[in-house]
């Protein structure tokens, strides 16, 4: 079965067990997981979507309560599997929060600290969180550090040495844990017990009880009693003696660990520059190196670049990694010192160049650690100002070793160990150059290495940087002036075009080179005269006697006299027709010269007119500019403006709101008291009616008293009546008045308010007419500004045109010139050779005259 049918198998079995579970389907999903337990190692980082999901189910389950505690441990030791190198641990503990639910796990069964699922956690938990950050925001991570610090002061042994492994690695460079730490009440305790923890007889828990000190009080005053001058020698020892002796890979770690973060306290530091046995105790480190475990050797590596990054102890290292095993002897040679044999080479150097190419799995972390330290050493040895012999023996077998790994590049085996590779040659090139600037050699290599980096400054990450920082190093100077001076063209282009990459950094030692260069061409043009003056001298004949050489010598200048005499005719003819020939190219590069000279001066004029345009379009640009930062300012203030009357204008309007609410109020209240007045009315009436049937009762039954008795009671309490109703309707004719008053004067202050914001929309309709003209004045000026940038462009390329031109037409030029010079030097060779034969001439016709003259002499 294929690793995708597992995974899909294993998300089914997962997704059953959320919806329901079931004992059947706890079994069916814990045997997934047993079954498919190492095949899902390298999937996680691939980014594929089935793993994912697998794994965001697993840590689901694992963190659910109602999972049962068999089928957690079988996830949590898959997940523990799966989190093999630093990338899967780094994924599991941000992408998936395994930190956060394995301590939710620890939390829900902390009652119960011995039993087997807590330890698994806290075992998984210790290489989940190593060199990993854990921040006070993380989940449970409160109670995490209740937990651990609980059972540290506890006497259970089984789970005293986890929890102080967990311990060291949360205190680690994490600040706000040990913030936490410090802020709890039983801290003290907890000092007391770890102070307890450094008699114990278990290396381990005194490695891991010293990193835990060392991050909570090493600025402290409990720390500097700790690690005072007084202690801190046994602990080197201690430490260095755990390193060496220790109990396995997992207390070798953490010793190099606690030992590199005792290194960043300077006080410290400077006690192990002053220890007495940091020599042995560097050598029997660096014995670990001979072993075949790379994680071992990865951490010495570590170690030993902690120590390179202190000036006290890089020149220590330097001289027991580079000491040989031989008897000392004294050699000598250029830049060495008295020093140690160089045939014989150290056993540590040794080492490190076979981690370099170290055919064992996993070495690839050492290879480059090897080569970052070395590259720290040899700095330190050969920027010395002498030079031992060993180290020049150990540079003499590394260059083949180095050389070897530039090669060996597979395309075939895909990016990614195309990219590993490119970063091993990053490493190693950075080496290269740093022997290279040492010892002031192979400077044609260097000017190869820095043009190669130039071509490939694109392709490789960081390769940009350290090339413009190397051209900026004052140890350029030399190799590159020695390239630009050169009699090899190849070398003199090489130089120029770094010169040209070169010259716009702001650190590049111009001054200095060309300094240089004047020196290296005083000293040849001094070399040039003295081999001058020594082939001038060599060049001088002896002087010669014999009379025998002067009369044959005589014999021979009047054989040629003869043969010049013959030839002189013919010579004549011919050197009055190539003196015309000459003429005549002169003239015709002459006029061509004239003719380049005019165009070049035309070209000038173009260019300065050109340049004037230039300047006069970027005024008008500054000037647009200015128009437009002072509209846009304008544009600003009046959106203030109308902001300001928005907000005026929402508040009068809130009150005017108020303002017809309370009209509405007072029209409802004169509505009742109307009503009021109606029904007091009616009453009225009724009691005049009254009144009257009063009065013909009292006409028609005088005699009966007691009726009239009655009826005069009843009407006097009528009275009353009318006489409190009269005051009451009196009462509300007065009120009535006033709220006509009050509606009249909110009234007329509604007719203010209705002004005010009439006026207040003219206002708002009188800027908004302004911000649509500046709007359309800005508009414009945008169009202005574009037109003009496109004449600027215009003239750009005009310019770049005529300068392209002006550069062909002196190019032209200068070629032109060149060949004038060569005929020129071709017309005086022949002038010469004219000249020659001109003398040959006369001596033959002189010869020859002479000749005739006897002749006729013997004939008479």
């Amino acid at each position: 079965m294929d690793v995708t049918t597992c995974l899909k198998s294993l998300l089914m079995a997962i997704n059953q067990y959320r919806d329901s579970k079931t004992a059947t389907n706890a079994a069916q999903l814990q045997k997934q997981v047993e079954v498919s337990g190492l095949k899902y190692d390298q999937l996680l980082s691939s980014g594929q979507v089935l793993p994912s999901e697998c794994v965001s189910g697993l840590v689901e389950l694992a963190g659910n309560p109602n999972t049962i505690p068999t089928l957690t441990s079988s996830i949590i030791s898959l997940l523990a599997q799966l989190a093999s190198d630093d990338d899967t641990r780094e994924m599991l503990h941000s992408s998936y929060n395994l930190t956060s639910t394995l301590a939710s796990v620890i939390h829900c069964h902390g009652a119960t600290p011995g039993e087997p699922l807590v330890l698994q956690c806290l075992q998984v938990l210790q290489k989940l969180t190593y060199n990993t950050r854990i921040f006070q925001s993380t989940s449970y991570i409160h109670e995490l550090i209740t937990f651990l610090m609980t059972n540290i002061q506890s006497h259970n042994d089984d789970i005293i040495m986890p929890c102080l492994g967990l311990m060291a690695n949360l205190c680690r460079d994490s600040h706000s844990v040990q913030s936490l730490i410090k802020s709890l009440d039983n801290v003290k305790p907890f000092y007391r017990t770890l102070i307890n923890f450094l008699a114990h007889n278990s290396l381990t828990v005194v490695v891991f009880t010293l990193s835990i000190l060392a991050s909570l009080t090493l600025n402290e005053k409990v720390g500097e009693k700790l690690f005072d001058a007084k202690n801190i020698h046994q602990t080197f020892q201690l430490v260095f003696n755990i390193i060496v002796n220790g109990d396995g890979t997992l207390t070798r770690k953490y010793s190099v660990d606690l030992l590199v973060d005792l290194l960043k306290n300077p006080k410290i530091a400077d006690y192990l520059s002053r220890y007495q046995h940091f020599s042995a105790c560097v050598s029997q480190v660096l014995g670990l190196l001979h072993s075949k475990d790379p994680d071992s050797a990865a951490k010495v590596l570590e170690l030993l670049l902690a120590m390179c990054s202190i000036p006290g102890l890089r020149s220590l290292l330097v001289e027991v990694v580079f000491k040989p095993t031989g008897p000392k002897l004294r050699a000598a040679g250029r830049r060495q010192g008295p020093g140690l044999d160089g045939g014989r080479k150290a056993e540590s150097g040794l080492a490190l160049v076979q981690w370099l190419s170290s055919p064992v799995e996993g070495a690839e972390s050492c290879s480059l650690q090897a080569l970052q330290l070395l590259n720290e050493l040899l700095e330190e040895a050969l920027g010395a100002d002498t030079v031992s012999a060993c180290v020049l023996s150990f540079v003499e077998m590394l260059l083949p070793v180095l050389l070897g790994l530039l090669k060996g590049l597979d395309p075939a085996q895909g990016d990614a160990h195309i990219r590993k590779h490119c970063y091993h040659i990053t490493h190693v090139t950075s080496l290269l150059l740093n022997i290279l600037y040492n010892i002031q050699v192979c400077s044609e290599a260097l000017l190869k290495t820095l043009e190669l980096m130039s071509k490939l400054r694109q392709q490789v990450e960081d390769m940009e940087t350290s090339f413009y920082r190397m051209l900026q190093d004052q140890r350029i100077v030399s190799p590159l002036s020695q390239a630009l001076t050169s009699h090899h063209r190849e070398r003199v282009q090489t130089g120029l075009s770094l010169l040209f990459e070169a010259t716009p950094l702001p650190d590049f030692p111009a001054l200095v080179l060309g300094e240089s260069i004047a020196a290296n061409n005083a000293y040849r043009q001094r070399e040039a005269e003295l081999s001058v003056k020594r082939v001038a001298v060599q060049d001088v004949p002896p002087p010669r006697t014999n009379i025998s050489v002067l009369e044959s010598s005589t014999g021979s200048s009047r054989s040629v006299h003869s043969l010049v005499e013959k030839i002189q005719n013919g010579l004549e003819l011919q050197e009055q027709t190539k003196d015309s020939r000459v003429s005549e190219i002169i003239d015709v590069y002459e006029q061509k010269l004239s003719a380049f000279a005019s165009k070049e001066s035309r070209l000038q004029d173009l260019l300065e007119a050109k340049a004037l345009a230039l300047s006069q379009a970027d005024r008008l640009i500054a000037q647009y500019r200015f128009q437009r930062a002072q509209a846009e300012a304008e544009a600003r203030k009046l959106g203030c403006l109308l902001k300001e009357a928005e907000c005026r204008r929402e508040d009068l309007q809130g009150e005017l709101g108020n303002q017809v609410l309370e009209v509405e109020r007072s029209k409802a209240d004169m509505e009742e008291l109307l009503q009021h007045n109606t029904r007091l009315q009616k009453d009225s009436e009724e009691h005049q009616a009254l009144k009257g049937a009063y009065n013909a009762l009292l006409n028609r039954s005088e005699n009966n008293l007691v009726r009239i008795f009655k009826i005069l009671v009843v009407t006097k309490y009528k009275m009353i009546f009318l006489v409190s109703f009269k005051f009451t309707f009196f009462y509300l004719q007065l009120w009535n008045f006033w709220t006509l008053s009050v509606l009249q004067e909110r009234e007329e202050e509604i007719r203010s308010l209705r002004s005010d914001l009439q006026q207040k929309d003219s206002d708002i309709k009188g800027l908004n007419a302004k911000l649509q003209a500046e709007m359309e004045k800005l508009k414009e000026k945008d169009g202005e500004k574009r037109e003009l940038e496109e004449t600027v462009d215009v003239l750009r390329k005009e310019l770049s045109k005529t300068e392209q031109a002006r550069k062909d037409a002196s190019i032209k030029a200068s070629s032109l010139e060149l060949q004038k010079s060569q005929l020129e030097t071709k017309l005086k060779q022949k002038e010469d050779e004219l000249n020659k034969h001109s003398a040959m001439i006369a001596m033959i016709h002189s010869l020859s005259s002479g000749k005739m003259k006897s002749d006729v002499n013997l004939s008479m």
